[in-house]
């Protein structure tokens, strides 16, 4: 398939980031990936080395903490998936005291160069479900079903929080709703799109330096590693459950997203909900190979 226009994927040499470009590239289209340092060369062959890249791929040095650098990626791109996101603080930065400014203030910079720009149709920012907790505001009990509408409380405290996942929390939350405001200003033509993603698993195609954060995360329970299980208990103490999503299915998401003559507002991205512990019984009963702890 050929496609004649331009797109922009920030974050490109993520496990999201270069699973989607590797689509948008056997798709035809012409994408400008950005990377936060050029002189990584395994990131840099990564991209390189994706069919078609050498006619259809452009790379770009664009770092969250200096946002500004993200305007030559978008410009002349139709389409702008901004799917990057701080995972440490940059303990040199001067202008944000944590990851939740750098994070928020980042998403406003880029869906302000795509209006600049004048050939941005739409932005579809990758969300995370971490937003959409069911609790109600006293964190009390849960909604009956996770929907849209669902936001999450961020004056409450849970049992499982480390520093690091309500830092994330909170930043994901306040940019998603920063980035949705877009769709109600007057005047613009730009569609933003949040797509608030699962905890992603499965196999890129890709082939990554490490695994996965999340894939860590899903597998916790096997690896039998306290610290990143007790992100998984939080993500349940938050949401009741643990929402999973595939890889795949993430990025054909946000083709989708993309492909749709006229699309934005919010959207949840996820296929199954189980609880930790029917993972885990999952697990003994798969996996006998490995022994869980009882504690997980």
């Amino acid at each position: 398939m050929e496609n004649s226009c331009s797109v922009c994927v920030t974050g490109g040499s993520g496990y999201i980031g270069s699973t989607l470009v590797k689509k948008l590239l056997e798709k035809g289209y012409v994408v400008h990936a950005t990377l936060r340092n050029l002189g990584d060369t395994s990131k840099v062959g990564l991209l390189k080395s994706l069919p078609n890249a050498d006619t259809k791929l452009h790379i770009f040095q664009a770092d969250i903490y200096n946002p500004h650098e993200f305007e030559a990626a978008i410009k002349g791109c139709e389409f702008v998936f901004h799917v990057a996101t701080p995972m440490q603080h940059d303990p040199n930065s001067t202008t944000y005291k944590d990851r939740i400014e750098a994070t928020v203030a980042a998403v406003k910079s880029i869906a302000d160069c795509c209006i600049r720009s004048q050939s941005v149709r739409r932005l579809i920012y990758t969300a995370s479900v971490m937003s959409c907790s069911p609790l109600n505001e006293q964190g009390t009990c849960y909604k009956s079903c996770i929907n849209e509408s669902c936001w999450t409380p961020l004056n409450l405290s849970f049992t499982y929080a480390q520093d690091y996942s309500l830092e994330y929390t909170i930043a994901k939350t306040l940019a998603e709703k920063e980035v949705l405001r877009y769709n109600d200003i007057e005047g613009t033509k730009l569609e933003v799109v949040a797509l608030a993603c699962g905890l992603v698993g499965g196999h890129s195609t890709t082939v990554m330096s490490s695994v996965p954060s999340s894939t860590c995360v899903i597998f916790s329970q096997l690896l039998g590693d306290p610290f990143v299980f007790e992100a998984l208990r939080f993500l349940q103490e938050l949401l009741g459950s643990v929402p999973l999503v595939h890889i795949h299915d993430v990025c054909e998401a946000h083709i989708f997203s993309m492909e749709r003559p006229s699309m934005k507002g919010r959207f949840l991205c996820t296929s199954v909900n189980p609880t930790v512990r029917e993972m885990s019984i999952y697990y003994e009963e798969n996996h006998r190979d490995f022994k869980l702890n009882d504690k997980f």
